[in-house]
């Protein structure tokens, strides 16, 4: 496989010829005496006097004797402060241009870095007058496990640049239209409901966009790996995906709106998994189902103290406009439970609470399925994308109790926000159907290596690799 059809930040090994490649030494503090001996004590000396201390993302170029810069260093972590790819996105934007291999202890997948690599030569949409920036010139020189980890780098750049784009340019129509050009080349069916079939099957989805004049719809794909039959796993993906956010006339503030173009991210994030699990061939079948809508504020919004009916049957009353995405994701659940799958698993970027609890890098894990939940956690761990599982408490579900209505959208308590949106969406799947829910930020505040600032795609890598672990999938060239 060609490897620039997936990420032209890698080029395959055996393409290389003779082309002259560069060497990046992957470092860790402890390995610094044994220096000399890999890069030769003369320019071990020099990184010494450049300060180079192999801090974690630390990148040295070493001058060769004529001058010319063919090594270099990257300070990476001791092996105990476990799986990182990040770091080696600190490469791209720190090599001058040119071919270059990575070489790491042992211990290091050459999968990881390959992605870290391919992460860090991220580059975000520009739509300005300026062209958008030039990819790095650095390209890094990969066998065939580079092929997994571009295909995994593709899938979540493609959720970052979806999940950046501007709001007036993501809208239901444009997110929907994203997802058919995303699943449709490959080998996915692929509707889209609008209008008064919303009405009939995802009325909540439709309630909570009522208030735009950009009308909701709801994606549901489907699709079977060539080896799977009809008695494989179904696998079940749900995302919100609400284009943007005001809160309704529960109006937002200025400075927690201006981030809101990411509230889409569950949904971002769930087709980017998708396509992964198509690209890779995984022998399951699969299904997508995405609420792709816009919270605003006009004459025909949906009001606190309304009182919807889901496709469920229940009856829910609005307590607050700006607690939609569990509206938009309430209905989608119900109606993948309806197709009995093995494993259902949705994102949303769901609370703020999740993140006053675990901060912006660690999504909270809900799951009515005690191994799973571990499978999951023990996923993200593994693979450097960590998601932290908090409890369906049920002593807090009378806190969703409606006077009118059979729940409230949002709890009577001002605590434990992460949970009640939990249990609120529990109360929509069936309870012989693993599920599993992330509540995700989407989002990098500030840049670090392979993370620049602007949309992500946290609990994609571990949702992956869960699933493999799950039912017990062996991928080809996986590290």
């Amino acid at each position: 496989m060609n490897m620039l059809q997936t990420h032209d930040s890698l080029v395959a090994a055996d393409g290389v010829g003779d082309a002259p490649v560069g060497v990046i030494h992957a470092i860790r503090p402890g390995m610094r005496d044994g220096l000399g001996e890999l890069v030769g004590e003369a320019a071990a000396r020099f990184a010494g006097q450049a300060g180079f201390a192999a801090r974690h993302g630390q990148v040295q170029l070493l001058p060769g004797a004529d001058g010319s810069i063919a090594t270099a260093l990257l300070g990476i972590a001791e092996e105990a402060e476990g799986c990182d790819p990040f770091v080696f996105g600190a490469l791209p934007d720190s090599l001058p241009a040119g071919l270059w291999r990575v070489s790491a202890p042992e211990d290091v997948a050459a999968a990881d870095i390959a992605l870290g690599f391919c992460l860090g030569a991220y580059r975000m949409p520009a739509f300005g007058r300026e062209a958008t920036p030039a990819a790095p010139g650095a390209r890094l020189v990969v066998g065939p496990e580079g092929v997994v980890a571009s295909q995994m780098a593709a899938c979540m750049n493609m959720a970052r640049s979806l999940i950046n784009t501007p709001p007036n340019l993501m809208g239901p129509d444009e997110l929907a239209a994203a997802a058919q050009a995303a699943l449709l080349p490959a080998g996915a069916e692929v509707s889209i409901l609008r209008g008064d079939r919303l009405a009939h099957d995802f009325p909540t989805v439709l309630h909570v966009g009522m208030g735009s004049e950009r009308a909701p719809c709801v994606v549901e794909a489907s699709w079977q790996g060539s080896t799977a039959t009809d008695a494989a796993p179904l696998i079940s993906l749900v995302g919100k995906g609400v284009c943007f956010d005001t809160g309704g006339y529960d109006l937002k503030p200025p400075s927690s709106m201006l981030r809101m173009k990411k509230d889409m991210g569950g949904a971002a994030i769930m087709l980017a998994l998708a396509r992964l699990i198509m690209l890779r061939d995984l022998p399951v079948r699969l299904e997508l189902r995405l609420g792709c809508v816009e919270n605003s504020v006009s004459g025909h919004a949906m009001r606190p103290s309304d009182v919807v009916r889901t496709r469920a049957g229940l009856t829910v009353e609005i307590g607050n406009t700006d607690a939609e995405g569990r509206l938009v994701l309430c209905d989608l659940l119900h109606a993948a439970c309806a197709r009995q799958p093995d494993l259902l698993v949705d994102a949303a970027t769901l609370t703020g609470a999740a993140r006053v609890a675990l901060g912006p890098d660690v999504p909270a894990l809900f799951s009515n399925n005690a191994e799973t939940g571990a499978a999951f956690v023990a996923a993200g761990l593994s693979c450097g994308d960590p998601l932290w599982q908090l409890p369906l408490w049920p002593g807090y579900r009378k806190w969703l109790r409606s006077p009118v209505a059979d729940l409230n959208n949002i709890s009577s308590k001002p605590m434990a926000g992460a949970i009640t949106a939990a249990l609120f969406l529990q109360n929509f799947v069936k309870t012989d159907v693993r599920w599993v829910h992330i509540d995700t930020y989407g989002w990098n505040d500030s840049a670090r290596p392979g993370r620049p600032e602007g949309g992500e795609s946290l609990g994609l890598r571990a949702a992956y690799e869960a699933t493999l672990k799950i039912f017990n999938i062996q991928d080809v060239m996986h590290h």
